[in-house]
Order: C-alpha cells, then structure tokens, then sequence
C-alpha cells in the first residue's frame, strides 16, 4: 500500500507498530520524492524491512518532538536537509534570506543554524548514549576539518562538534544498509568502522587500516599550507575503487574516512527510484501552504547521478562523486508514465537529468571497474584522449518519452555542459535538443571569460564557449528558431581581479544585453575554490593566487558584471579608474559608462 512513512504516534498505530527501528530526523519538511535525500533513504530502509518514521523539522528549543516518536530500536538518523543549513539561511553577503523553499509557505525560521548539530545534541540531551548517524550535504561536505565561511574560521569534523557516532558521506545507500544489517545483528554502533562511505571517531590508531595519516587538525589551524596540503590528498581520494582511507588528528583522537562506497549499480539505481514514494509533500503542510521546492522537481525526472565535469567551485565530486550511476531506459520511462496519470499533470516534463544533464554515461571505459584519474579530469583542461563523447542513448532516451501518449514537451533544464556537446563528432543531438528540449532560451554556464579565471574553476575556455555559441545560432537559424541563450556568470571568484572583471563586463557588451543573474562566488565547505579562498593558494599546484574577499571589492565585480544598471554606475566608475580603465568612460561604443558621476 502506498503512503507516507509515519510522522506522528497516531499514524504509527495505522501501521500496527509501537516502536520504530529508525528515526529520521531533517531540517526540511518532509517531501515523499525522490529528489530529496531524505525520502530516498527511508524508503531504502523501508524496502529492507525496517520500520522507519520521521521527525521533519523538529522544534529545536527543548526535547519534546524528539521524545515525540519514542526511543528508535536501532538508531537515529540526522539529515540538515537537501542543501546546507547556513547556506539555506545566508546568502553569501551573510545577510538572512527572506524564503526557505523546503518549509511551508516557503517561510524561513523552522530549521536552526547548524542544524545536524542543534538536531543531535537535543537527540543526546533526551536519550544519552543512542546511536546517532549523520548524513545528507551538510555532513557529507563538514566530515572533516574544514573552512567555514560564516564564522571565517576552520572547523573540526562535524563529529565532534555534534557528537555523533558516524557520518555516512556521498549520496549513502549502500552504506546505510550494512549499517542497519550491522546494529539489527546486534554490533555497537562504536565497531562499525569498516563500512566504505563513513567516517568515524577513534582514539586507537590501530582501527585504520594502511591509512595515509593527514596534517592535524591543529596544524591546519596554525599553516594555510597545511590546510592545502590536506585537502589536495582527500581531493585525489574521491576513488571509490582506489582511495585510500584518511586519517585526521584532532586533539586526543582520530577521525577516519573510510574510502567512498563503490558506485550503485543500474539494476541498484532503478531500484531505488522504483520505491512508492507519493511524489509530494505530506498532508500536514497542506493547511500551511505547501512546500514551494516540489514544483520545480515534482515533473522531473532524475536520469542519473555523478558529474565527470570537474568545477572546482562544485561539491559534486566530494558528494555524489564523479562517476556516473545512470538508470536504465525502462526505469525512466516507467517513471514518466506514471506522471502521467498524476491529476495536476498538464503534458510537460520539466527535466530529465542530473547533476549535468548530457552526462548519460561514465566518461570511459576505465572508469566502470577503476575509477577516476587520480590527477586528470575527464574534460578539463580540454577533453581527455579517452572521453567517450556520445550522446546517442540519451537522445534515444528522449525520443522514447516524446513518444509517450500524454506527453507535449520535454524540456532539459538541469543543464547542458557545452564543452562534452562540442566534443561530440555528431551534431544530432545538439539539433534534437534545440529542436525539441529548449523552452525559447537554453541556460548555460560558462561562468567567466577570463582564462586567467576559468582555469582556477576547471573551465573550459573562452574559445570554446565562442564555438559552441556560434554553432548554437547557427542551428537555431537553420532550423527557424528563435531561442535565446541565457549565461550565468560568477564575479569574485578566486583568481579573478579587476582586470579580469573588466574583460568580463567587456564581453557582457559585446553580448548586447545584461545579464539578470549573476552569482558571487560561495565558499561553501568541501570545494577547491573554498580551499583557494581560504589559504589564497592553489592547493594542486600550492602557487600563490589573488582572492578578492572584501565585501566592497566584490560589490564592484558584480557591479562590472551588470554596468547598465544605474544603481551600480557609480561602482563601476570607481572599479573603472582604479584599474587605470577611464577609456571605457564615455560616450563611444565601446565604453561602459558614461562620466556623469564624481567619485567623493
């Protein structure tokens, strides 16, 4: 029978149970999807046999809704939720944000700060020495030391500061049930130390094994080198196949990660997204305004997971790893018919894909039973000898649910990484996709122009956005299209200077148009771009980079970005003279600006 896993004792009582094995606590409302973590994982552990209830977003200023379930038979499970919670509170000027799209009514103020550790040490003030397992972004991205934007100071592992027995890291099935085998059967949640996917606490070295020993967390406090050198060795063992496990000192104890949990297989993948999950949010919130973040994923279907695309500025390769895990045809296919007969359903398909929507496939053969590169990214800085560039399944995939009676469009809106579809000795898919999948503009994220820049974010150049805007408009026109194509840009990024923003708001000219979105830079943990903001190095390389990081100098790079705004003219004056640009100040065709403000 399909339902919601209960959340209250009452709707425990309609299932006929009185005592849950596993209760999952999370700061988002609870949303029966499978775009949310937290639903994946109940219904995994539900699809295993375990009873399993869940306390969404519980009021955090005493115990009472943590007592509200009872004592769980086996554990507790602590998610922050989909995203991490300060940056769900913060925007990266740290100022509150005013709407929170995983609480009802999109309302903020139901989640606190730092909400694994609020959620765990109310979970130890009211039961004492249960097992507390932490998962979700925020655990996975904090499970060791790491900088921390908002206090601008480096935190120990998130085990420490929550006092949690374990982190399960990545996207977590695997690990979770033979977690669960292991407590069912009887083992203390302080033996589990061997499961890949997990990182736990010890104060006897001896439980590591063969482990490559990191700087200590002192030391990464007092050398911004050291924190480089740290970071670097955990980037180069993201390798489920060939990672090592890692071992940080903190204080009088070890912190110990385990190699990340081997890639799901597709029959594993079409398993999970074949759960009954009721593909909305519970009855609860219906009073209260619903949840806002399932309209945008509640006609989405995930194709995949993992991203080979190297961003620096990208948790990804950290979290869901860089090898992809597609599903099958059938699975997806399945999946869109079933939407089809949902009430509110109108014919269109809001997506199809992943993390990057045309990575349907591991970028090579290696890499089904080896791995990543240890020190080589499959498309960065140009596409490896050993890239298979082919779109051919993913285009079959979507002829396939065109073809699906119910359905009208199909739109890709995850995002498409220009630079694999140049790759691609073929253009039908690039044709197929402006022809069938673009919904009048396509969004692209070439994120800067400057190649000083975009080889600090693993980018490809700016020759290659050229070509792939060219070919874009070319096949628009052959085809009698008149779509538009939206670039995000990122300012303050590290690297990037003024001359750098400049070149950027030079090439925004040259466009014609302003750009309505642009992001500053986020330093957010567990990226290389956090780890370059941070210690103002280039931790594969440990050479010394510029980092713009005070609040004004990144105001008058985003300002650059977006020069016809008036509100930001006299920003860019004062960007435009400091860097000895006055010539773009004026009346001709090439300048920015015209003089009509003085600089006090």
């Amino acid at each position: 029978m399909k339902n919601f896993l209960p959340t209250t004792k009452s709707e425990m009582k309609t299932r006929g149970w009185d005592e849950l094995d596993f209760i999952l606590v999370s700061g988002d409302a609870y949303v029966d999807h499978p775009s949310f973590g937290a639903a994946i994982i109940s219904r995994y552990l539900e699809s295993r046999g375990y009873r399993v209830g869940l306390l969404p977003q519980p009021r955090w200023q005493d115990t009472r809704d943590f007592i509200s379930l009872g004592k769980p038979h086996l554990a507790f499970l602590v998610t922050a939720g989909n995203l991490d919670s300060m940056v769900n509170h913060y925007t990266v000027a740290k100022r509150k944000r005013s709407k929170d799209d995983y609480s009802p009514a999109g309302k903020t103020g139901f989640r606190p700060d730092r909400a694994t550790i609020v959620y765990s040490q109310k979970i130890r003030e009211a039961y004492g020495d249960i097992p507390i397992i932490l998962g979700g972004i925020e655990a996975s991205l904090r499970r060791l030391a790491h900088y921390d934007y908002w206090d601008n100071r480096l935190r120990p592992s998130l085990l420490l500061d929550s006092g949690a027995d374990l982190i399960v890291y990545g996207m977590g099935e695997k690990a979770i049930e033979e977690i669960a085998e292991a407590l069912q059967g009887g083992l203390d949640i302080k033996d589990i130390i061997y499961v890949n996917g997990t990182v736990f606490k010890t104060n006897n070295l001896q439980y590591a094994y063969q482990p490559i020993i990191l700087p200590s967390y002192q030391e990464i406090k007092i050398s911004k080198e050291k924190f480089a050198e740290s970071y670097i060795i955990q980037y180069h063992n993201h390798n489920a196949f060939q990672g090592k496990v890692l071992v940080e000192p903190t204080d009088n104890l070890y912190i110990v990660q385990n190699p990340p949990s081997v890639p799901l297989t597709q029959k594993e993948i079409d398993e999970i997204y074949s759960f009954p999950y009721m593909r909305t949010y519970h009855p609860r919130y219906e009073k209260l305004g619903g949840i806002p973040a399932i309209k945008e994923v509640r006609f989405s279907v995930t194709s995949h997971r993992g991203c080979f695309g190297g961003c620096s500025f990208c948790s990804l390769s950290s979290h869901q790893g860089r090898i992809i895990q597609s599903r099958s045809q059938e699975s997806i296919l399945k999946e869109v018919e079933e939407l089809t007969h949902l009430p509110d359903f109108k014919g269109y398909i809001h997506d199809v894909g992943g993390p990057t929507a045309n990575f349907f496939h591991p970028a090579c053969q290696k890499q089904h039973d080896q791995g990543v590169c240890e020190k080589r990214q499959c498309l960065f800085p140009r596409p490896c000898s050993q890239l298979i560039a082919d779109h051919h399944d993913f285009l079959e995939l979507l002829k396939k649910i065109r073809q699906i009676p119910g359905i009208k469009k199909v739109f890709i809106r995850s995002g498409i990484r220009f630079d694999y579809l140049l790759a691609d000795q073929h253009d039908t898919f690039f044709e197929e996709l402006c022809i069938h999948h673009v919904s009048g503009q396509l969004k692209v994220a070439p994120e800067h122009v400057s190649n000083q820049v975009l080889e600090k974010m693993g980018k490809p150049g700016k020759e290659v956005y050229d070509q792939f805007v060219k070919k874009y408009f070319e096949i628009n026109k052959k085809h009698h299209l008149k779509h538009y194509l939206v670039p995000y840009f990122m300012s303050s990024h590290p690297g990037s200077d003024l001359k750098t923003a400049i070149e950027l708001a030079e090439y925004v000219r040259n466009m014609g148009y302003n750009p309505e979105q642009v992001q500053d830079f986020y330093p957010t943990p567990g990226t290389l771009s956090t780890a370059m903001y941070y210690t103002e190095l280039d931790p594969r390389t440990m050479k010394k980079l510029y980092v713009p990081k005070s609040p004004h100098e990144k105001a008058l790079q985003r300002a650059l970005i977006q020069y016809r705004r008036p509100e930001n003219h006299r920003l860019v004056k004062e960007a435009l003279l400091k860097a000895g640009r006055s010539d773009l100040i004026g009346y001709g065709k090439k300048c920015l600006i015209r003089p009509k403000a003085k600089i006090y």
